[in-house]
């Protein structure tokens, strides 16, 4: 097999592709779509996520140390990538894409309420790293939308249709594979 060397550069997807919301207060809240967040430890639940120093969400997040991080859907995915490439010093994104800031329950940033999972955030670290700096929050709450829970009272993340950025294009999740643990599963 052949393969081509490239200088360096970032090529580790899919990643998930995320509306992030901020806000404070006595002004309109804010949405920045983000595809470098990911989970950095289980306990405490934290997760990160990196946004460049000029974009205004930036300077929202770093004053206030809270965001939501809104899992996106199929029916999202318009509204995540007009939030992405839209600047909130311009136009009230809420607005335009029709979405619905939702209460949160820890923190004073709004989540979507359209979104079938807002992740409470309280930041605890944030590291400039180059292009982007690097905020390293702890999650502080999280709320899903009842109409993916089973009649056992389990949430189907799955059946939500969350979406992917995989180097500049989205994708909705689809085929599974198999479960954790499948590869070393005894045969039956």
């Amino acid at each position: 097999m052949a393969k081509q060397h490239w200088k360096p550069g970032n090529m580790l997807y899919p990643v998930p592709a995320v509306m992030v919301s901020c806000g404070r207060e006595g002004e309109r809240p804010n949405i920045i779509t983000v595809a470098w967040a990911g989970t950095i430890a289980s306990s405490p639940a934290m997760l990160s996520i990196s946004i460049r120093p000029e974009r205004y969400s930036y300077a929202i997040i770093k004053e206030t140390g809270e965001f939501v991080v809104n899992l996106v859907n199929k029916e999202l995915a318009f509204a995540c990538d007009y939030c992405g490439v839209k600047s909130g010093r311009d136009i009230d994104k809420f607005e335009e894409m029709k979405l619905h800031p939702s209460k949160s329950q820890v923190i004073k940033a709004p989540g979507i309420e359209e979104s079938p999972v807002n992740i409470e955030c309280r930041v605890v670290e944030i590291k400039p790293l180059g292009s982007h700096d690097l905020f390293l929050a702890e999650v502080v709450g999280v709320n899903v939308d009842e109409k993916y829970m089973s009649g056992t009272g389990k949430f189907d993340l799955n059946s939500t249709g969350l979406v992917a950025y995989s180097h500049g294009e989205y994708f909705e999740l689809g085929k599974r594979l198999g479960k954790f643990g499948y590869s070393v599963q005894k045969k039956r």
